[in-house]
């Protein structure tokens, strides 16, 4: 699986932003895709990841409520909305892509896309 991310940029804090992750490969809908993303300084830390059929979502605590992960399996791509910015958002995020969810958690997921760097202003 191949990854492509994009989207990223600079905002201010409040402003909305989409990410998205085009995927290559026949069995995209086979695999559960997300975001993890690196803050400026510190470790990856697991965002979101959504199943291969779309039917569930798993949001860190940080991000619930203001982003949204949904995936176009026909288009063979996700995409991350992510609304209220915060200062705090401000991170270099990759696409993700496993067959196992607990792959998010733990930051190690198979496939990985190239980081777009979110930058969000006070």
């Amino acid at each position: 699986v191949q990854l492509q991310a994009s989207g990223g940029g600079l905002v201010q804090a409040g402003d909305s932003l989409r990410l998205s992750c085009a995927a290559s490969g026949r069995t995209f809908g086979g695999y559960v895709m997300g975001w993890i993303r690196q803050p400026p300084g510190k470790e990856r830390e697991f965002v979101v990841a959504i199943s291969g059929s779309g039917g569930s979502t798993y949001y860190a605590d940080s991000v619930k409520g203001r982003f949204t992960i949904s995936r176009d399996n026909a288009k063979n791509t996700f995409y991350l909305q992510m609304n209220s910015l915060k200062p705090e958002d401000t991170a270099v995020y990759y696409c993700a892509a496993d067959t196992r969810l607990n792959q998010f958690y733990s930051g190690s997921p198979r496939y990985w896309g190239q980081g777009t760097l979110v930058t969000v202003s006070s």
